[in-house]
């Protein structure tokens, strides 16, 4: 089994032309649908210092339709707002045995060979990885929106609750009361509870629930946080058995889109 730099690393970048031809012979336009999304990949890559943009750009002109091709779905593509040296995007599958097929096509496939060592020169670590599925239908087109926003990602750390009885208890109780202060939730997430079948990618084995909201702007998103912190009380009818995912305050990691981010 190779390791994670020795999977990386290859052959140096080249013309997306012609490997965007060998991709379409080599597998059938998958075209995956955003509506039955079951497995998520959240990665968080931490780049060295001024390499965001080349990865970015390199991203965006050869990695999007390629994956694409072979059934994996790139939900979005965002900026760290508060570090500029780190890249988060989202990977979407219909299901665990269509992400074992996509990555095998891909990582195995002429255009990840022609491109792989530029990507690499630009990360310090791509390991950052939780596996994911959504805990109530999403919807992650960015279809009816009429301007361009910014998102935000609130990760709970579970410990030992249950991700269903978490999940429950957010779209029951949580979950209106943060709409009713601003938020526009687009999905909810749960840990997937299924071992990772594709080892030269590792994921992280934390058990998380997660929510992203959209935003105008910033400042909307800001003003939505003073007044979520504000709100006494909210905790006193949890379950005693949620209270460990409850410990700590979420993870919170504001996001703006790419310019060719599916969610916008």
């Amino acid at each position: 089994m190779l390791g994670r730099r020795g999977f990386l690393l290859g052959a140096a970048a080249a013309s997306l032309g012609p490997a965007m031809n060998r991709v379409a012979a080599q597998a059938p336009a998958l075209s995956p649908d955003r509506r039955a999304i079951g497995v998520i990949e959240l990665r968080q890559y931490t780049l060295f210092g001024g390499r965001r943009d080349a990865l970015v750009a390199l991203f965006e002109s050869a990695f999007i339709e390629p994956q694409e091709a072979v059934g994996a779905a790139i939900l979005g593509i965002f900026h760290d707002l508060d570090d500029p040296d780190r890249l988060v995007w989202l990977r979407g599958f219909a299901d665990m045995a269509a992400r074992r097929r996509a990555l095998d096509t891909f990582y195995s496939g002429p255009v990840w060979r022609e491109h792989r060592q530029a990507a690499n020169a630009t990360m310090v670590d791509s390991d950052n990885v939780l596996l994911l599925r959504p805990s109530r239908p999403a919807a992650f087109a960015s279809a009816g929106r009429e301007r361009e926003g910014m998102y935000a990602l609130r990760l709970y750390d579970l410990g030992h609750s249950s991700g269903e009885e978490f999940a429950a208890w957010f779209a029951a109780s949580r979950r209106p009361q943060l709409e009713a202060l601003g938020a526009d939730i687009v999905a909810t997430f749960v840990s997937e509870s299924a071992p990772n079948d594709f080892p030269a990618l590792p994921v992280r084995s934390d058990r998380v629930f997660a929510w992203l909201g959209r935003w105008s702007d910033a400042e909307a998103e800001a003003a939505f946080e003073a007044r979520m912190t504000s709100i006494s009380g909210w905790r006193d009818r949890l379950p005693a058995t949620l209270l460990p995912a409850l410990a700590r305050k979420p993870e919170r990691i504001r996001l703006q889109p790419t310019s060719r981010s599916a969610l916008r």
